[in-house]
């Protein structure tokens, strides 16, 4: 490690929610039925997510998601979809980054931008469910 370097290192909850993703879509997507679908992409870190939103009465019921990532936006998008799950719509969207990554206990500096993917992934389905 040169002297610019920072260690790399993730919480145990990032661990966690890595090795144990919750919610997440296996298998055919067409087989979840779902009331609202997202999907964002970052081309420089070639991160994208999908995110499966079902929803009664302006609620959030439940979420499943996919993701082409690293670590860090596997924990992002697994963390997210716990905290969205039976929330509002509303207050779905005031999920921020901030948020997804206090819940992580922290991300490294430079993998931040996935929490804002997950972010931006559960704003595009509930958009795409309002329109």
């Amino acid at each position: 490690m040169n002297e610019n370097s920072q260690p790399f290192a993730y919480s145990e909850i990032v661990k966690e929610h890595f090795l144990n993703p919750r919610n997440f879509l296996m298998g055919d997507e067409s087989a979840y039925s779902h009331d609202a679908e997202g999907v964002v992409g970052n081309p420089v870190c070639g991160d994208q997510m999908k995110m499966f939103l079902q929803i009664k009465d302006d609620k959030i019921t439940d979420v499943k998601w996919k993701t082409y990532g690293c670590a860090s936006a596997i924990a992002s998008t697994s963390a997210l979809s716990e905290l969205a799950k039976g929330k509002t719509l509303d207050e779905a969207l005031e999920i921020g980054p901030v948020e997804i990554a206090d819940f992580l206990g922290g991300l490294p500096q430079h993998k931040f931008h996935c929490s804002v993917l997950g972010h931006e992934a559960l704003a595009a389905a509930i958009q795409n469910y309002r329109s």
